[in-house]
């Protein structure tokens, strides 16, 4: 049986003379699961994120991501299963300004083999990789895929984002309020991409939130509280 492409066990986190922020008994996402993470504004929602993506070290427990362990790894180790095994849409976007919109999508093949092999072997090629999600984004005309991002409206840098996240078929994609920047229409067609790339790459989702109209679209919605995160502590 495939492992979980999420498996948290006994996690707890605190920021440094602070109160204890998180206390995650167990937390597993399956492949092609997709999951609603909410809760109030300093529950500690972006801080399971970052533990998750290997940015923040917990203080004991384990977390894995499929199948391989990122808790407990030197820093350098953490960073590369990031690249290989994880797209992140971080909620402050993370383009680098200066590179055009194809080539912010296609960094993480730039980091990872696995990742830059397996959108080749899909599309032919990288930049048909980065092609066709900026196509389903509605980002395909008008030149957008050769603009730099700092010539992009904030909605237009979120769907990059969105976009880069996707690439090369990671195993687990993380998105910290992916659609706060997104109209309707936009919001639309980047949860259509969102679900149809997890779904061909049998990826899990974790999808974080304030926007509970969302939750009817997920496999399941889980409060952290419910998992043992902080109801008072340092902010989300």
């Amino acid at each position: 049986m495939a492992a979980p492409v999420l498996g948290i066990e006994g996690l707890r986190f605190a920021w440094p003379g602070g109160p204890r922020l998180l206390s995650l008994d167990r937390f597993v996402i399956e492949r092609d699961e997709h999951v609603f993470l909410f809760g109030p504004s300093g529950s500690g929602k972006s801080t399971l994120l970052n533990l998750v993506a290997g940015t923040l070290a917990p203080d004991a427990g384990s977390i894995r991501i499929d199948g391989e362990p990122m808790s407990g790894r030197p820093e350098r180790l953490r960073d590369r299963l990031r690249a290989d095994r994880l797209g992140v849409v971080f909620q402050m976007f993370n383009l680098l300004p200066y590179l055009s919109v194809r080539d912010n999508v296609l960094l993480p093949c730039r980091f990872s083999a696995r990742r830059r092999e397996r959108a080749v072997a899909r599309h032919g090629s990288l930049a048909r990789a980065a092609d066709h999600l900026l196509d389903a984004l509605g980002l395909g005309t008008d030149g957008i895929a050769r603009r730099t991002a700092a010539t992009l409206s904030v909605g237009q840098q979120q769907r990059v984002a969105a976009a880069r996240a996707l690439v090369g078929e990671p195993a687990l994609v993380i998105a910290d309020e992916p659609t706060s920047a997104l109209d309707l229409d936009a919001r639309e067609a980047f949860l259509r991409l969102l679900f149809a790339e997890c779904r061909a790459a049998g990826a899990g989702l974790l999808f974080v939130s304030h926007d509970h109209s969302l939750k009817p679209l997920f496999d399941r919605a889980v409060a952290l509280a419910d998992l043992g995160g902080a109801t008072d502590g340092d902010a989300a």
